[in-house]
């Protein structure tokens, strides 16, 4: 996905085995971010600082979501072990992983291997994608993109 493009649709289970349908969003901007693996050093980081952040994005009128391949269970124990605010949604199929093109080929520990590419999208009111990062390091990043929302 590039700035401009429509981001996908999508109707995904979310941490309580409810579906979310995109059409929920429609007319809000919304923070989207896909992740590897929950209960990893690097992706509790990540949802953590989200969770702690939401507030912030929440007064700019912007949930924030973030989806792995991860199954519905995982994500429940997920969100309880580290008292996580933001949604979660499984993609097992990785078919939204997939769409957006935070699933692919990447390097890990020196080797090539296929999985989610850590990703962070700002979904437009119109459903385009207002910023885009890729390959993501978990450090400042969700500063970024708070600084990059409150400039919209």
């Amino acid at each position: 996905m590039e700035v401009g493009e429509i981001f996908p649709s999508f109707v995904l289970k979310d941490e309580n085995g409810e579906d979310f349908d995109s059409k929920q969003l429609a007319g809000t901007r919304y923070v989207i971010y896909f992740y590897p693996k929950d209960n990893t050093s690097g992706c509790t980081r990540e949802a953590v600082g989200f969770s702690e952040s939401l507030d912030s994005f929440k007064e700019l009128g912007m949930p924030v979501i973030g989806v792995s391949k991860d199954s519905v269970a995982s994500h429940r124990k997920f969100v309880d072990a580290q008292g996580l605010t933001i949604k979660l949604l499984s993609d097992p199929e990785h078919t939204l992983l997939e769409a957006s093109g935070a699933w692919g080929t990447k390097v890990m520990y020196g080797k090539e291997t296929t999985g989610t590419i850590r990703s962070t999208f700002i979904v437009g009111k119109d459903g385009k994608v207002e910023a885009a990062w890729r390959n993501v390091k978990v450090n400042g990043h969700v500063e970024k993109v708070l600084e990059k929302a409150r400039s919209l």
